[in-house]
């Protein structure tokens, strides 16, 4: 018994549970996988020659005119200074990729986080069986997810918006789901009373109140996507993270640098223009 407790070997073999589950993953059901893939590859292209393909100079004046809107004036200052310096580092190509990116995947986790948030909030016994699933998303290092996703659907830009979709799922079913259950049960009651069908609460007093919360979940989302976009470029990836990615590789802490400060400044732009979405305009 001595042998046993001392823990030297590993006596459960989940690494070949793992690798063997995978391979067959990859032997049975690589055109499933794939079928998964086309939608996330047609927005990914699509979001990318768009961004790419507008003028900075017109890119730059939309999204300053948004800041404004949103926020006010001294953000919109901020805005068009920020993208006018990335581009003067000769990061505008890359920022535009990565923006393209981390749109792309914030709109699939969008279009399955919240209605999940929704049925979580509607359901304790659903909530119960999402949690165990939300926490291990959350908890496993980003690195671990890129190792499956390139076996089952390749290297490349489509290969890492999909790893940064399922890293940054998490927040937005989360914040959906305490944000519907924070509603007052005096309103839902008083909806209820005055005829209100379930679907009606839901969609007229539950969501609604609930905005500010889930756009909060929304913007970690955001946030979450930009990190995991950068560490994308590791398997092939596009945007910011190549150059520190290759800055890394060469030693190159100017490179690296510049790609680091790129992804701080942008990251600083859509943190602040998120979160006016949940909030009233400053004065």
């Amino acid at each position: 018994m001595a042998g046993f407790w001392d823990f030297e070997d590993p006596l459960i073999p989940m690494e070949d549970w793992i690798e063997t589950t995978v391979d067959w993953l990859v032997a049975n059901y690589r055109s499933e996988f794939q079928l998964i893939k086309w939608p996330v590859q047609k927005v990914m292209w699509g979001m990318e020659a768009l961004f790419k393909g507008v003028h900075p100079a017109v890119m730059i004046g939309l999204l300053t005119l948004a800041a404004w809107k949103l926020v006010g004036w001294r953000m919109a200052l901020f805005t068009a200074a920020t993208l006018f310096l990335v581009g003067l580092l000769g990061m505008w190509e890359h920022t535009m990729v990565t923006l393209a990116m981390v749109v792309s995947a914030v709109a699939f986790c969008a279009a399955v986080g919240i209605p999940l948030g929704i049925l979580a909030s509607q359901s304790d016994r659903f909530e119960a069986g999402l949690r165990p699933l939300l926490d291990a998303m959350q908890t496993t290092p980003a690195f671990v997810y890129l190792v499956p996703v390139v076996m089952l659907f390749s290297i490349g830009t489509v290969a890492g918006v999909i790893a940064t979709i399922i890293f940054a799922m998490p927040p937005i079913i989360r914040l959906t789901n305490l944000g519907i259950r924070q509603v007052p049960q005096e309103l839902v009651e008083a909806s209820r009373a005055f005829g209100a069908t379930r679907s009606q609460r839901l969609r007229r007093v539950q969501i609604p109140l609930a905005m500010p919360t889930i756009m909060a979940g929304l913007n970690q989302t955001i946030m979450l996507s930009l990190s995991m976009v950068v560490i994308a470029a590791l398997i092939g990836a596009g945007g910011l993270g190549v150059p520190v990615f290759e800055g890394l590789n060469s030693l190159q802490v100017g490179l690296a640098g510049v790609g680091g400060l790129s992804i701080v400044l942008i990251a600083m732009v859509l943190d602040r223009l998120t979160q006016a979405l949940g909030t009233p305009k400053a004065k």
